[in-house]
């Protein structure tokens, strides 16, 4: 266990109070996989936490936060939930029991549990389950997963990344509760999908959301999914009947890829307009090499408006052009540039505009 995880487990203890990890830390370290968020549950409650860590973020519950390092921690007080309405409790209780925080949880395989002294401590057969290769809740799958439906993407997102099987109860939930999706946000929608869409085991993932029918009752569809580096070109690659609210750059970047894809190629008028950073992730898509694009883009002559030798402003005032003309004028010069038919030299450009005016004269 690393120091700066020990000191915290340390300094809740030495106080009198139990504190374990549980969670994702813990069930990462059994499949050996490096985790950074730190959950720790314990009986201390927050008002004496805030105490023992006077820096600390008071959340949801009164979950503590802060990091120390390359750690993000979230201490949370024993609790017990009740009258679940929209994915939340409409009451809680701070209790002193372990046992009872942990039924509380979702999946078996994050109720594990680890002390400071790093023994395992496994009430509810989340060992087990993580040698099934399982995903199974804690207590009844069908009240798990009413209380809140959320679940049911994790359940998926847990399966995808982790090439787990989804156990039976489970299963039937899902199939019997699964309109319930179309009750979360879509900030919780992005989120999950996220992660299973950037997962390198996504393909099962597409599978489990088709499987349960999840992707038409978001409306949701799409032709064909090509895992792309960036989660922008796996978005771009679906269609909505209704917009999830994308944050606007999110939104911005997967309409970008979307008009390259609708052109179909990259070549250097695509490079110009949109950019190397969205022509490589829409190559992907198109199945274009990236290096193929890099050669295209540093041989082009110019790259931005900014390349130009003569500037459009400059140009303006040369020819008294109106913003309207300027616009058909410059699309041109650029494609002339682009295309080598004119260098991109004062003279040279001064000359194309020339005959160019005179044509439209």
């Amino acid at each position: 266990m690393e120091r700066e995880i020990k000191k915290v487990l340390n300094t809740i203890e030495k106080n009198g109070y139990e504190a374990y990890i549980v969670g994702g830390y813990v069930r990462d370290l059994f499949l050996n996989t490096n985790s950074y968020d730190i959950d720790i549950c314990t009986n201390a409650l927050p008002k004496e936490l805030l105490t023992l860590f006077p820096s600390g973020n008071v959340g949801i519950y009164g979950a503590i936060d802060f990091k120390i390092g390359k750690y993000s921690f979230e201490i949370t007080t024993y609790r017990k939930e009740y009258n679940y309405q929209k994915r939340h409790p409409n009451k809680i209780e701070y209790i002193n029991n372990l046992l009872e925080d942990l039924s509380r949880r979702d999946f078996t395989i994050n109720t594990l549990c680890m002390n400071s002294r790093g023994n395992i401590v496994d009430i509810l057969k989340g060992e087990e389950d993580l040698n099934r290769r399982v995903i199974a809740a804690v207590g009844d799958a069908s009240s798990k997963i009413k209380e809140d439906p959320l679940r049911i993407l994790r359940a998926i997102r847990f399966a995808t990344i982790l090439d787990f099987s989804i156990d039976q109860g489970v299963d039937k939930a899902i199939r019997d509760n699964v309109e319930l999706v179309s009750t979360l946000s879509d900030f919780r929608i992005i989120d999950e999908l996220t992660k299973i869409l950037i997962s390198d085991n996504y393909l099962k993932g597409i599978s489990l959301l088709n499987k349960y029918d999840i992707f038409n009752i978001l409306g949701i569809s799409y032709t064909n999914l090509i895992k792309t580096h960036d989660i922008n070109g796996m978005w771009a690659q679906l269609s909505f009947k209704k917009e999830l609210a994308f944050n606007k750059e999110t939104k911005h970047n997967i309409n970008t890829i979307k008009k390259i894809l609708n052109v179909g190629t990259i070549n250097e008028r695509v490079l110009f307009d949109y950019g190397l950073y969205y022509s490589i992730i829409a190559g992907e898509i198109l199945g274009i090499d990236k290096q193929i694009v890099n050669d295209i883009y540093k041989k082009m002559p110019i790259k931005t408006s900014k390349d130009l030798a003569i500037k459009p402003e400059k140009i303006v005032k040369l020819f008294c052009l109106d913003t309207s003309n300027i616009k058909e004028l410059l699309n041109d010069l650029i494609s002339q540039i682009l295309s080598g038919n004119v260098k991109n030299h004062p003279k040279n450009i001064y000359k194309y505009l020339q005959r160019y005016k005179e044509e439209k004269q």
